[in-house]
Parts: structure tokens; C-alpha cells; sequence
């Protein structure tokens, strides 16, 4: 198992910008007092930093904004 950690533009990028619409996701459900997107928000911010792989990263971001996107109530 590696440790080595991914300084590469896909992998930064989309930390930056999944991690992004967590904050949101995880503000939004505060606000609103919503339990869902605050757990998928906490979710879409921590992830990124466990992932190496870039498609996997790529892939369950996109599947957590849409998620996000489902469970809007």
C-alpha cells in the first residue's frame, strides 16, 4: 500500500471542487436544519483526502453531487 500523496491536477482539482460543494451542501443543511445533506457534505469534503486514485475520486464525487441532488428536501 502507497502513502505517497496525489499532487496531480486531476486529483486536486477534484478535491477542490467536490470538497466545495460539500461546504455548501453542509451549510445548506445547517440552515435548514436537514440531516441528510449535512452527512453527505461532511462526506463530499472528507473523502478526497482517503482517495488516491483519480477516477475513483472523479467518479464517487460525481456520484455524491447527484446524491446531494436526489435527496434535496
Amino acid at each position: 500500500m502507497s502513502h505517497i500523496v496525489n499532487f496531480g491536477t486531476a486529483n486536486l482539482l477534484g478535491g477542490f471542487i467536490f470538497g466545495s460543494i460539500g461546504f455548501v451542501a453542509f451549510i445548506y443543511g445547517k440552515r435548514m436544519n436537514l440531516w441528510a445533506p449535512i452527512f453527505l457534505g461532511l462526506a463530499l469534503m472528507i473523502y478526497p483526502y482517503f482517495v488516491n486514485n483519480d477516477v475513483v475520486l472523479w467518479v464517487a464525487g460525481v456520484v455524491g453531487s447527484v446524491t446531494l441532488w436526489f435527496v434535496r428536501t
